[in-house]
């Protein structure tokens, strides 16, 4: 068995979430300025970086729609839509990519841990939902860390459970590269066939210095 630690990232990663924060960034835009948007300019803001948080990237597309609104304002309602009432929420729309037997496989093989940008309670919804045996060793949420990616703070935070064992980042954004780069962690890129800039996502990636881009997680036992 290796001494190897894999992190994964989740949204793009672990979980397809066209459907769920994807969605509630289109819906909450249109809420408050009555325009409906492309997902292709999700990704695009997403690929200049910095845009980690989605209820920020929200009032970032609002505003520059031309209709400031407070921050905690937009908060509320994307929150009210993407849990909703329990099941009617778009975190239920969530579907997840890791194939059958995959990570029992890789488990084998590896430590695993978890460093996200979702909330602790997003990220447990989710986890509970689609695989409650729970193998994973650490989750470092967005609320567990003073710095959220790009920020290194959640790997250091791995690095220091888990002292002298190399680890591999999974991610998918330039945010994740960065934060890997910053910690200097070997990434792993995730450009998944979802995804409206695909290609462009692919570039930035390997730009990033990642050691390979996948098309998903399924292929990771192809370069690990």
């Amino acid at each position: 068995m290796s001494n190897d630690i894999i992190v994964f990232d989740m949204d793009g990663v672990l979980v397809d979430v066209t459907d769920s924060y994807r969605e509630t960034i289109c819906q909450t835009v249109l809420h408050f300025t009555g325009r409906e948007i492309a997902k292709e300019l999700i990704q695009d803001y997403k690929n200049a970086g910095g845009w980690n948080n989605d209820w920020a990237l929200s009032q970032k597309i609002i505003t520059d729609l031309g209709t400031p609104i407070e921050y905690q304002v937009v908060v509320d309602y994307f929150q009210s839509i993407f849990f909703g009432n329990g099941s009617d929420g778009l975190i239920m729309r969530e579907k997840w990519i890791a194939r059958e037997g995959l990570l029992e496989a890789l488990n084998k093989r590896f430590g695993f841990g978890i460093f996200t940008g979702r909330l602790r309670v997003e990220a447990d919804v989710t986890l509970q939902r689609f695989i409650p045996e729970m193998m994973f060793e650490m989750i470092v949420a967005d609320d567990d860390v003073a710095n959220p990616k790009p920020a290194p703070d959640g790997l250091h935070m791995v690095a220091a459970r888990f002292p002298g064992r190399k680890i591999w980042y999974i991610g998918d954004t330039v945010d994740d590269a960065r934060s890997a780069r910053s910690a200097q962690v070997s990434f792993i890129g995730i450009a998944g066939r979802e995804n409206p800039r695909r290609a462009e996502v692919i570039k930035l990636l390997h730009k990033e210095n990642a050691v390979a881009v996948l098309e998903s997680i399924n292929e990771l036992e192809t370069v690990l």
